[in-house]
C-alpha cells in the first residue's frame, strides 16, 4: 500500500485529519485563486472507474475553489480497440500511429465523440458545467502535416515517411477556452487540429496540453502518466528541478526512451512562460489535488521560478 492510499484511509476514518488537510490547502487554494491549471488525463486514470472519479471530483473541485482548469485527453487505447473491431489494421513508425483516412474517421469517431464526451459527462455527474471540444471547434487547434524523418546507417541523406494525418500544434487560438472558464465551464479538448485547408490531424496530447498551457500561460501544466515521476538512476523520484537541470538528465542519459517526450514537452512549457510543469503518476487517486495542495506533492515538478513561500 503506498504512502498515499495510507493518507487516504487515515482521513477516511479520522476527522482531525481532514480539518488539517484542509487547513494545509488553504494557502495554496489563495495562491492559486484564479489562475489556469492544464490537465492531460489520459492512462490508467482513464481507464480504472475509481481514478475516473477521483479524478473528475479533483477536477471539478479545483474550479469550485476559484481556479480554471483546462482538460486535454488522449484516448489511444481506445481507439486501438475500435480499429480492431472494424479489422482496420493498426501501423506504427517511431511509435506514431499511420493515421491514413479511415483511421482518421475512427480517431475522430473516439477522441471528439466517444472518450470526450465520456469525461464531459462524468465531470457533469461530479457537480462541475464541462463542455467538450475538439480542436476543430472555433479553429482552436491550427495544425500541420508532421514530418517524420528515418535514416540508417546506409543512407546518404534521411528518408521522409508519410504517416498520414498526424499532425503538430502550428497555433493555439485561446479565445474560445477563455471565454468558457470566465463563464465557468470547464473545458475539455480533444486533440484534434485542423490545418488552412479544412484537412483534420491526430496529434500528441502531451504536445496539445503542453501548448495550450503556453498559449494561456498557464500557472501550471500536469501530465498524468503510468509512472511516479521522473526518476534517477537509482530509482528515487526526482522533483523540484529548473530546466538547466532537466537539459543535463538528457545530455548525461538518465533521461531516455519514452519518458523522453513526456519531458521535452513539459520542459518545453516551462522555457515559454508556463510557472511549472508536473509529471504526476496518475494511478494515484485524487493525484491532481495532492500536487496542488500539498506540501509533499506526488511526481516531478520542473520550474524556473522560485516558490512562493507559503
Amino acid at each position: 500500500m503506498s504512502d498515499h492510499d495510507t493518507l487516504a484511509r487515515t482521513l477516511a476514518r479520522d476527522p482531525n485529519q481532514v480539518v488539517q488537510v484542509l487547513a494545509e490547502a488553504l494557502p495554496y487554494i489563495q495562491k492559486f485563486s484564479g489562475k489556469t491549471i492544464v490537465v492531460k488525463y489520459g492512462g490508467n486514470a482513464m481507464t480504472e472507474d475509481t481514478l475516473i472519479d477521483s479524478f473528475c471530483r479533483d477536477i471539478v473541485l479545483l474550479k469550485e475553489v476559484g481556479l480554471n482548469p483546462v482538460v486535454v485527453h488522449g484516448g489511444g487505447p481506445q481507439i486501438g480497440q475500435l480499429l480492431n473491431k472494424l479489422n482496420i489494421e493498426s501501423r506504427f513508425v517511431n511509435g506514431m500511429r499511420v493515421t491514413d483516412n479511415d483511421t482518421m474517421d475512427v480517431v475522430q469517431m473516439v477522441l471528439g465523440g466517444l472518450v470526450n464526451k465520456e469525461i464531459v459527462t462524468q465531470l457533469n455527474l461530479a457537480g462541475g458545467k464541462a463542455i467538450g471540444l475538439t480542436g476543430k471547434d472555433a479553429q482552436l487547434i491550427r495544425a500541420r502535416k508532421l514530418q517524420v524523418e528515418h535514416q540508417s546507417a546506409e543512407m546518404t541523406a534521411p528518408e521522409i515517411i508519410d504517416i498520414g494525418h498526424v499532425g503538430e500544434v502550428d497555433h493555439i487560438d485561446t479565445t474560445l477556452i477563455r471565454m468558457l472558464s470566465e463563464q465557468h465551464y470547464i473545458p475539455v479538448i480533444a486533440p484534434i487540429g485542423v490545418d488552412a485547408q479544412g484537412a483534420s490531424y491526430n496529434i500528441n496530447a502531451d504536445l496539445v496540453a503542453g501548448k495550450v498551457a503556453e498559449a494561456l500561460q498557464a500557472e501550471k501544466l500536469m501530465l498524468l502518466t503510468n509512472v511516479s515521476g521522473l526518476m534517477d538512476k537509482t530509482g528515487q523520484v526526482l522533483t523540484g528541478l529548473t530546466t538547466e537541470q532537466v537539459d543535463g538528465l538528457i545530455t548525461d542519459g538518465t533521461i531516455y526512451g519514452g519518458m523522453l517526450p513526456k519531458i521535452s514537452c513539459a520542459l518545453n512549457a516551462v522555457k515559454a512562460g508556463v510557472t511549472s510543469a508536473q509529471i504526476i503518476d496518475g494511478r494515484v487517486p485524487h493525484a491532481t489535488l495532492l500536487e496542488i495542495f500539498t506540501k509533499a506533492g506526488v511526481g516531478t515538478m520542473i520550474t524556473n521560478r522560485e516558490s512562493q513561500a507559503i
